[in-house]
C-alpha cells in the first residue's frame, strides 16, 4: 500500500467512525422528536389538536446554528442541512401537509420545500383561492403563496385573498429565481423555433431573450411546468424557459443558466395558516387598515408608526368597492404583535381607522 492510500484509508476510516456518531445522534434526535409530540398529544385541550409546528422555535433553532458555525462549512448550508432534520423529525411527530400554487415543478413548490423541508406533503392546487380555501378549511396544515417579486412587485391578488379568508400570515420565505433554458435535445441553442414560458417569465428574461432568440416565436403558457410539457410534446426545436425543478421532472436538459436579466432575482412569498406565532426575537408584522379616504389619509396613518420609531418594511394600498368612501393598506413593519410598543401603536390605529385587521406576527425569514 503507497503512502497516499495509507493516509486515505486513515482519514476514510475517519470519516466512517464520524458518520456513525452522526448517525446515532439524529436517531436520538428523532427519539426526542416523538416524545415531544406525545407529550403535546398528551396535554392537548379539548378537541383542538396539538400545535406541533412552531415557527418562531425553529427559526430561533437555524438562526443559532448559523451563529455557532465555525465553518469550512457555510453558515446557510449548515442552516439547509438542520432544516431539513427537522424535516424528518417533524414528519415523525404530525406529518404536515402543504398546499401551494400549483402545478407541479413551480417556483413555489420550491419555495415551500425550502421553508418545511422535503419531508412535508406538499399539495398543488391552481389557484391562490384554492389555496386559501384549503388552508381555512383544515385539508392542509399551512399553505406557500407568492406575495413580492424583486422586478415584478406586489402579487396584488394573493393580498386581496387577505381581505375575503379568515387565516393568518405563520411564516416568510425568500426564494433567488433562477430560469434557465430547457430542451429535449442536445443541441445547445441551435435550430430554436419555439419558446414556451408564462408571461411573468418573460418579463423577467425578455433581455436575454432579446439577445438570444429574437427571430424565435414565444409562446405563452400558465406556468413553467406547462412550457416543459409543450416543450417536450413539440420536440428538439422547442425550448421551455424553467427552473432546475422543472428539468428533472420532464427529464429536459439545461441549455442555458441563469437568463434572468437581474442576477439578484427573487421572490417572498408568505406562509399561511390558522395559528398565532409566538415571538422569534427577529420579527415582523403585518396588518390591513381601512380609513377615511380623505386628503392625508396616509399621512395620519404613518405618523403613528413614526411616533413609535418602528420601521415599515413594505406598504401597498389596494381599492376598496367602487362605492366606497374608503382606502385600504397592507402594512408590513418591524416587531412583534406581543411587544408593549406595537401594540400602543395597534391600539392608536384602531381608534383611528374604520376597521384594522391583523394578518399576523412571525419570523423575518432566516434562509
Amino acid at each position: 500500500m503507497s503512502d497516499q492510500e495509507t493516509e486515505l484509508k486513515l482519514l476514510r476510516d475517519q470519516i466512517d467512525s464520524i458518520d456513525q456518531q452522526i448517525h446515532a445522534l439524529l436517531n436520538d434526535r428523532a427519539r426526542c422528536a416523538q416524545s415531544v409530540a406525545e407529550v403535546k398529544e398528551r396535554y392537548q385541550q379539548g378537541d383542538r389538536e396539538a400545535v406541533f409546528y412552531r415557527p418562531e422555535r425553529e427559526a430561533q433553532v437555524l438562526r443559532r446554528v448559523m451563529q455557532r458555525n465555525e465553518g469550512p462549512l457555510a453558515d446557510h448550508e449548515v442552516a439547509r442541512l438542520f432544516r431539513e432534520i427537522m424535516s424528518v423529525c417533524l414528519a415523525l411527530e404530525k406529518p404536515m401537509h402543504v398546499a401551494f400554487l400549483g402545478p407541479e415543478g413551480t417556483f413555489t413548490q420550491q419555495a415551500a420545500s425550502k421553508h418545511f423541508g422535503h419531508s412535508a406533503h406538499c399539495i398543488p392546487f391552481n389557484s391562490n383561492d384554492e389555496v386559501f380555501r384549503e388552508v381555512e378549511s383544515g385539508g392542509a396544515h399551512y399553505g406557500v403563496v407568492p406575495i413580492e417579486n424583486s422586478s415584478e412587485g406586489v402579487v396584488t391578488h394573493t393580498l386581496d385573498l387577505f381581505k375575503r379568508f379568515n387565516l393568518k400570515i405563520c411564516g416568510e420565505v425568500e426564494l433567488r429565481i433562477h430560469h434557465h433554458v430547457l430542451r429535449a435535445g442536445d443541441e445547445g441553442l441551435d435550430n430554436i423555433a419555439r419558446i414556451y414560458l408564462p408571461q411573468q417569465t418573460l418579463s423577467q428574461c425578455r433581455s436575454w431573450l432579446d439577445t438570444h432568440f429574437l427571430s424565435a416565436e414565444r409562446i405563452l403558457v400558465s406556468s413553467n411546468a406547462e412550457a416543459a410539457r409543450m416543450a417536450v410534446k413539440q420536440g428538439s426545436s422547442a425550448v421551455a424557459i424553467a427552473s432546475d425543478l422543472v428539468a428533472d421532472l420532464y427529464n429536459l436538459n439545461i441549455v442555458a443558466r441563469n437568463i434572468d436579466d437581474q442576477s439578484d432575482n427573487s421572490t417572498r412569498y408568505l406562509i399561511i395558516g390558522d395559528q398565532d406565532v409566538g415571538e422569534s426575537g427577529h420579527d415582523k408584522t403585518s396588518i390591513l387598515v381601512t380609513v377615511a379616504d380623505k386628503a392625508g389619509a396616509l399621512y395620519e396613518l404613518l405618523q403613528h408608526f413614526h411616533n413609535h420609531n418602528i420601521s415599515l418594511t413594505g406598504i401597498e394600498t389596494r381599492p376598496a368597492s367602487p362605492e366606497s368612501s374608503h382606502s385600504i393598506f397592507y402594512i408590513d413593519f418591524q416587531g412583534h404583535a406581543a411587544n408593549q410598543h406595537i401594540q400602543n401603536v395597534l391600539q392608536e390605529l384602531q381608534s383611528d381607522t374604520v376597521e384594522l385587521k391583523l394578518l399576523g406576527s412571525y419570523p423575518v425569514a432566516v434562509l
